[in-house]
């Protein structure tokens, strides 16, 4: 299964090219900003902004509320995934 996982754009590094870093969880990754980027929202403009990346791409942007419950599940369901190993394990 792949996801999209929130993260916040903390640099443009390249603007004409829409390219940014993205703080996921701790890790910067360069992602192309090229989809939420647009004549009302300049790459400029995105710095502080969340996004939901895949695959090396903002897919769309988040406010800050939708992100943190976003990145809440994903914890909970890694949680969740441990629990089901560990059951499959002892069987």
């Amino acid at each position: 299964m792949c996801l999209g996982i929130p993260g916040q754009i903390v640099e443009v590094t390249d603007a004409e090219s829409r390219l940014a870093v993205v703080n996921v969880g701790g890790v910067k990754r360069t992602v192309n900003i090229a989809f939420v980027v647009d004549e009302e929202h300049p790459a400029s403009s995105c710095v502080g902004e969340w996004v939901l990346v895949h695959v090396g791409f903002a897919m769309s942007r988040l406010d800050e509320e939708e992100a943190a419950r976003t990145l809440a599940l994903l914890q909970e369901m890694g949680e969740v995934q441990a629990e089901l190993d560990a059951m499959r394990d002892s069987a």
